[in-house]
This record gives structure tokens, sequence and C-alpha cells, in this order.
């Protein structure tokens, strides 16, 4: 997840995706307010900003297979970072977004004075540590190179991967925002922190890298499969789900596409298109 990221490259990159995007407009016979105090047209189709996979690819899937019985117009648009879904949902230029879980909005929210809320939990991501030269975890000696995912979040989640696994030891109680310098015993490790999108590229250039597990997908790698390690499911806070700014909850377009993202469908594709390595996290988002 992105959080270096340079003002003048958002500013770009943001002011490219104004102009190419199509916001939601208001219209004569309104069945919905919007955040804005505008009025929804259910007419219009719901644009949603994801992830490529597992998110805009479990989106496809309700597009082309259940959402016309539903009577909703489904467009989706591919994102490669973790900034401008959330600047796009809360500037108004695409409807909502679903590729993030709730410790990173709410650290989004904050540093950002954004209003995103969640709507319903679709699906889990484990987070993963990958290698090209290690076949095990008991192959991870000192004096070795692990990639960590940068961002305030998942630097705090891979850490906790790792001390889980007696990689390292962490300051007692530093729960998820774990960052470096927490760091109890490094155990002889050393560490290099890259923006998460980068980090399966880097899989050549260090020992091991803890990998988010849809950049694992998108780099060929089957998280079930080719993890050392991997986060367990149960009780797991890091649930991914369809989110939208703040007062756009009722919208019925999205309550539509809720619905359908819960459906048992869906619960199907994502069990045998992914064999494991994402997992079905139905229901209500954590307060």
């Amino acid at each position: 997840m992105r959080k270096n990221v340079k003002l003048t490259a958002l500013a770009a990159a943001t002011s490219a995706l104004a102009l190419g995007l199509t916001a939601c407009g208001s219209s004569s016979d309104p069945s919905s307010t919007k955040a804005d105090g505008g009025k929804t047209d259910e007419s219009k189709p719901l644009v949603i900003a994801a992830s490529p996979s597992p998110h805009a690819d479990i989106l496809n899937f309700v597009k082309d297979k259940l959402a016309a019985k539903e009577g909703l117009k489904l467009e989706v648009k591919e994102f490669t970072d973790y900034v401008l879904p959330n600047t796009a949902t809360e500037q108004g230029q695409v409807d909502g977004n679903y590729f993030q879980h709730k410790p990173y909005l709410d650290d989004f929210n904050k540093k950002n004075g954004t209003n995103i809320v969640p709507v319903v939990n679709v699906h889990l991501e484990p987070l993963g540590l990958y290698s090209k030269k290690a076949k095990a975890l008991t192959d991870i000696k000192p004096g070795q190179t692990i990639a960590v995912p940068n961002d305030t979040t998942n630097e705090g989640r891979a850490l906790q991967l790792l001390a889980a696994n007696n990689l390292i030891t962490l300051k007692e109680g530093v729960g998820t925002s774990a960052k470096l310098s927490d760091i109890t015993d490094k155990k002889g490790l050393e560490f290099k922190e890259l923006e998460a999108a980068t980090v399966p590229r880097a899989l050549n250039d260090v020992d091991a890298a803890v990998i988010n597990g849809n950049y694992a997908l998108e780099a060929n790698l089957a998280p079930a499969k080719d993890a050392l390690i991997l986060e367990k499911a149960e009780g797991n806070p890091y649930a991914n789900f369809l989110a939208v700014k703040k007062g756009n909850q009722d919208d019925p377009r999205i309550q539509k596409l809720a619905k359908l993202l819960n459906s048992d469908e869906v619960k199907k594709f994502i069990e045998e298109k992914y064999q494991g390595s994402v997992t079905p996290a139905f229901g209500t988002p954590q307060a």
C-alpha cells in the first residue's frame, strides 16, 4: 500500500483520473440521496474502483453473471495502488471501492481527513512469506534480508506474521501498528522496506519477502502452495470489503452490489478459483 507518494505525482494522477472517470450525477427522477445531498440516478452504472486481483476479478464475475438479474449496471475501474481508489471515492469520481481492509482504511481516513466507510466484508487474502531461495522456514538464517511492505498497517501486519513464527521478537503489546523500531530481537535478520506493490519484484534480490495476497496472485504466486508461512484466517481482522463515502451506504445500487458480493454464487466462485489462496469472509465489517 503506497505511503511515500510524491505530491506532484499524486496530483497529476488525480487530475488524470478526474478527466477519465465519470462522477455519479443527479437525476430529475431521484430515488435516493447521496452524501453530498444530491440525488442518485439508479439507472446509471455503479462505478467501483478495485485492485486487479482478486477484487476486480470478483467484481467482474458479479458484473457478467449476477448483476443483470438485480437490474444493476456495474462498471469496474482497476487501480494498481492503494491511494487513488480512496481519493476517487472521496471526491465522487467513483461510487465506491473494493480493495482494502479496516486497519488500512482507519489509518487512511485519519491521515487524509477522508470519510470512507465499509459496507460489507467479502474476502480475506492471507499475507505470506515467500522466497526464491529458501525451501522451508528453517532455511531463513541470520544475515539474510527480508523485504516487507512500507505502509503503516501492512508493515505491522508483516512483522506480526514474522513474530508469530519466531523469526523476530516484538515489543509486547505493539499490535498491528508495529514498526521496525519495535523489534527487540532481529535474530540476525536484515529488513528492506518497499512499497507493497513492488515487493514481489524484489524476490530475486532478497532472501525472502512478505507479500500481500493480491500482489502475490498478480505475480503468479499461489499463496496456499508457495508461501513459506501464511496468516491464519480464523479471527483475522483483515477482511477486504466494499467501501463508500459516508452517507452513500444506502444507495440502492450499493445495497444490490453488497447483497451479490455476499451471495452463494460469489462464495463458490472464490473457493473454486483461488483454492484457498483467497477465502470468503462475508458479513458486517468490524466497528
